[in-house]
């Protein structure tokens, strides 16, 4: 082997895993019993994947689940983790709350080759992140309890700069402020919520919606890009349009962290 091809194998389990011998270990407990179907795998999982990450009472992981950094991984009691749910946790990990269900083909992404100093995801407690929904964590994901995300949506806390018109924008740097998103929040199916936003608890995004603006509780936010419909706590009866702008132009900002 190459040196050159060596420090590249190198690279690749130092972004696998904490250390050598803990890439050993989560790959060979993956291998060993992340394929078994049924509930037989699941019990086995159960009592083997806490060699490797945090199971706090019991977790029930189906075949064919991802796990890196599963050191830096925590796992509520009655969590459960869906077949093709990859989870990668550097560098300040992933925290499934009790009772929270991440379903088929999730994806959630620490991945910080950065160094950035909020890199996390954190969910609270009986939420649901639906099929194929992908949260990145550069910036710091906090998600509270109740939280249902529907398939194909898209939580990304990490932007690229490109202000340089004459620099390729890989070479220009990321900004990764973090997103939080209270309780109770229902979040449409393909909806995209961008870096920088704080939802309030209660709200609903709709279906297809791009958030790139804090969103008030209690409201209903659409389009592209999103902006507020009506709230939740209110009939639209009576209320014009011209009233319901003067109502939200008045409201407070909320807090990012």
């Amino acid at each position: 082997m190459r040196a050159g091809d060596a420090s590249q194998l190198a690279l690749y389990v130092t972004r696998q895993a904490e250390s050598p011998a803990r890439y050993l270990l989560e790959q060979t407990l993956q291998l060993l019993s992340g394929w078994i179907p049924t509930v037989a795998g699941m019990g086995l999982r159960s009592i083997l994947y806490r060699l490797m990450l945090r199971m706090e009472g019991t977790a029930a992981i189906e075949p064919h689940v991802r796990l890196r950094f599963a050191s830096r991984i925590t796992l509520g009691h009655g969590s459960y983790l869906d077949e093709g749910v990859y989870i990668h946790a550097c560098p300040d990990g992933v925290t499934i709350g009790a009772r929270t269900l991440v379903m088929h083909g999730a994806i959630l992404h620490v991945y910080n080759f950065r160094n950035l100093p909020h890199a996390f995801i954190r969910i609270g407690t009986d939420s649901l992140i639906g099929e194929y929904c992908v949260i990145r964590g550069q910036g710091g994901v906090s998600i509270g309890d109740r939280v249902y995300t529907s398939p194909h949506s898209q939580i990304v806390a990490v932007n690229h700069v490109f202000d340089d018109a004459e620099q390729p924008f890989v070479t220009q740097g990321i900004t990764a402020e973090g997103i939080v998103i209270e309780d109770d929040v229902w979040i449409g199916t393909g909806a995209i919520i961008t870096d920088a936003v704080h939802i309030g608890r209660g709200a609903v995004i709709a279906a297809g919606a791009v958030v790139t603006h804090d969103v008030p509780p209690h409201t209903v936010v659409g389009g592209v890009p999103a902006r507020i419909l009506r709230r939740t706590d209110e009939s639209d009866q009576g209320t014009t349009v011209d009233q319901r702008r003067v109502y939200f132009a008045k409201a407070p900002n909320h807090p990012r962290r």
